[in-house]
């Protein structure tokens, strides 16, 4: 396999567009995600449209052991990952001390603790070859904190952060890592993080096709920031960063009250 990428939460949304726009470039795929019937339908597709290699691991990355059952199967296999896009990830909307505690750390698991593990085996893979990228999958939400979303917000901040950290010690080496960093787009988000019915989703959603296109081109120009709207860009470089944080706050927090 050659110029392979390996792409999280490949089933729906932006992960199912990452896998189309990168077979259609030629680039063989290796899908992974919870629901394998998506994954094998995918596969079929891809393959007949393009005439690549495309792979698929069905696994739960936010279980315990899912990212490192993931990295032994894809060692196992024998494939090298040329490109790494870490896009499975989840929300969820309400006060924190009234959300389950048991959700709020499966997103941290799937959020955070999947993609630094996924990160730091095929990152060294890459860098002992000498070339890489990866693409993590952040959010707009990381520029700011989210109360009424307060874990989500955390753990995108995380991405974004952990993401610019990557970059500079690697591209010496060969490897660069994007963050992408969306506003709200056309996929399941919604309907799991249970935003329907706020006037956070009033403004309406960018399509994951357009996205993954955003995030895949900045990816391989080697951009380490790359946000998707320009109004979004205005707002997270220039108004977030000179709001009153109290007032920045409420904002957030009426913006998901029903």
């Amino acid at each position: 396999m050659s110029n392979t990428a390996l792409i999280t939460g490949a089933s729906s949304g932006i992960g199912k567009e990452f896998a189309r726009y990168h077979a259609s470039k030629g680039g063989d795929v290796i899908l992974t995600a919870r629901r394998e019937a998506e994954l094998v339908a995918l596969k079929g597709e891809l393959e007949k449209d393009y005439k690549i290699s495309a792979h698929v691991f069905a696994i739960d990355l936010g279980a315990p052991d899912g990212a490192i059952d993931l990295i032994k199967a894809v060692t196992d296999a024998k494939f090298d990952v040329d490109i790494l896009i870490n896009n499975a990830g989840f929300g969820g909307q309400g006060l924190h001390i009234e959300r389950d505690l048991a959700l709020e750390t499966a997103m941290i698991n799937l959020n955070v603790t999947a993609l630094v593990t996924l990160t730091h085996a095929f990152a060294t893979r890459m860098a002992a070859r000498g070339s890489g990228k990866i693409l993590n999958v952040g959010s707009i939400a990381g520029f700011m904190p989210g109360p009424n979303q307060a874990v989500y917000y955390a753990t995108k901040a995380f991405v974004n952060s952990f993401s610019q950290a990557i970059d500079q010690e690697l591209k010496d080496k060969g490897v660069t890592c994007t963050v992408l960093a969306p506003g709200l787009v056309e996929t399941e988000f919604v309907k799991v993080a249970k935003l329907e019915g706020t006037s956070m989703v009033q403004g309406g959603f960018a399509t994951a096709e357009s996205v993954a296109k955003h995030g895949y081109d900045a990816m391989m120009a080697g951009k380490l920031v790359t946000i998707n709207e320009r109004s979004l860009r205005f707002m997270a470089n220039w108004l977030m960063p000179l709001m009153p944080r109290r007032m920045m706050l409420k904002s957030i927090f009426d913006s998901q009250s029903k």
